[in-house]
């Protein structure tokens, strides 16, 4: 797989377990790392798709830091920006988009070009690239299937931002095509039924439903406002991190 040589500057507010290892958000993440990896036990997760119910939950936040949070494992990553509407990994890690996802389908090289290093060890990024006219045809053609295959061969870790499920057609289009798939639900943004929905909308298309994660929740007795995450398996096991 060719990769261009391209060293990110890392945004210091988004990616807290880069910035701030040690903090309470960076627990949060290595723990939602750690149920996933057990969930991977008998057959291993090669690729997650992170999406939400609506617009606006931190999706790409929590994507991003996930894949922060594999590569200081040790292990290999690359982190895909599928959401072709309002991309925001290349933002996130300081890179541009003038070519990435949507170029590499469309030119019809596999990885020519889109996959590119950061600063941080072990972590690679496909940036979404120029948003498309046909955002559900690209993803899912039998072009991104074989992309995704792709970078599963060259990395122990892909994970995917997707479109929110109820928005748009495309995560559903996606989910088919990964290992497993993650919920991030914002505290007070969406009804429980929006979120159910979003579930139902997964799982009529076959998704590996693998749990959902609750952030943005401001905990009492604490001094400002971070992020805490809850985590539920879809075998209904639970835990939570702060």
């Amino acid at each position: 797989m060719n990769m261009r040589s391209t060293v990110a500057r890392t945004p210091a507010q988004a990616l807290i377990t880069h910035r701030d290892p040690m903090a309470a958000p960076s627990e949060a993440f290595r723990v939602l790392r750690t149920n996933l990896q057990f969930m991977g036990l008998d057959k291993p997760l090669k690729s997650i798709l992170v999406t939400s119910a609506s617009p606006g939950e931190g999706k790409s936040t929590v994507v991003a830091n996930l894949a922060v949070a594999f590569a200081q494992t040790g292990a290999s990553v690359c982190l895909v920006d599928a959401d072709l509407r309002r991309p925001m990994v290349a933002k996130i890690f300081g890179l541009d988009n003038y070519t990435g996802l949507t170029t590499a389908l469309v030119g019809g090289a596999a990885s020519e070009g889109a996959v590119r290093t950061t600063e941080i060890n072990g972590l690679a990024v496909v940036t979404s690239g120029p948003i498309p006219p046909n955002p559900a045809e690209l993803l899912g053609s039998g072009k991104m299937e074989r992309f995704i295959r792709s970078l599963e061969e060259h990395y122990e870790m892909v994970l995917v931002d997707s479109p929110p499920v109820l928005a748009v057609a495309d995560a559903a289009v996606l989910a088919p095509k990964v290992g497993g798939v993650v919920m991030v639900t914002r505290a007070g943004k969406v009804a429980r039924q929006q979120v159910v929905r979003a579930k139902q909308a997964l799982e009529a298309v076959k998704a590996h439903v693998l749990g959902a994660v609750l952030d943005g929740v401001q905990m009492e007795g604490r001094e400002g406002y971070y992020y805490y995450y809850y985590y539920q398996s879809h075998d209904g096991e639970r835990s939570r991190s702060h």
